[in-house]
């Protein structure tokens, strides 16, 4: 029993290492991914909203420099759309879920040429109980804006990672 298992589990082992996947963020912050990605500067976002996004992206995108880019090859470019659908009504026509959902349209340009290299949307939602406390509703709005953010900003960079690894926004030259 043991030698079959063991024997099932080196041959699944050998079958995934021919299977052609490596690791995104192979060599660490001196591998592609990472040099294209700590070239990318974030635009400016508009609204509270986009000021979350931006501050999360920036955190991602170049980490070992603070968030401070030396991002000036890469431009990316955010639009967000933040809106929260009330839902589940009471008899008397009080809401009392909301859904706050948060999408994005981004390009990623390359600035000396003016070319849009990716162009690509990102959206998350989260649902969230309206109580009787005015205070509370607006808490929990403002907390489910940060986890949005939060996750459109992580889905966004790892769209960017999978182009990046593709061979894109790769220095012409290189």
């Amino acid at each position: 029993m043991r030698i079959l298992l063991l024997s099932a589990l080196t041959a699944s082992a050998l079958a995934l290492g021919g299977c052609g996947l490596r690791p995104l963020y192979a060599e660490g912050n001196k591998g592609e991914v990472a040099r294209v990605l700590a070239d990318i500067d974030v635009a400016p976002i508009e609204g509270h909203s986009g000021w979350l996004v931006r501050n999360a992206l920036r955190d991602r995108l170049q980490p070992t420099q603070g968030g401070e880019g030396a991002g000036s090859r890469l431009r990316l470019d955010v639009r967000l759309q933040d809106e929260i659908t009330g839902f589940g009504v009471r008899s008397d026509d009080a809401v009392t879920r909301e859904r706050r959902t948060l999408r994005a349209r981004y390009q990623l340009v390359d600035v000396a040429s003016g070319a849009v290299l990716l162009d690509a949307t990102a959206a998350q939602d989260a649902g969230i109980d309206v109580v009787g406390s005015e205070y509370a509703t607006i808490a929990a709005e403002s907390t489910a804006l940060e986890r949005l953010a939060s996750g459109v900003a992580d889905q966004i960079v790892a769209r960017v990672a999978v182009f990046a690894s593709r061979g894109g926004g790769a220095p012409q030259g290189q």
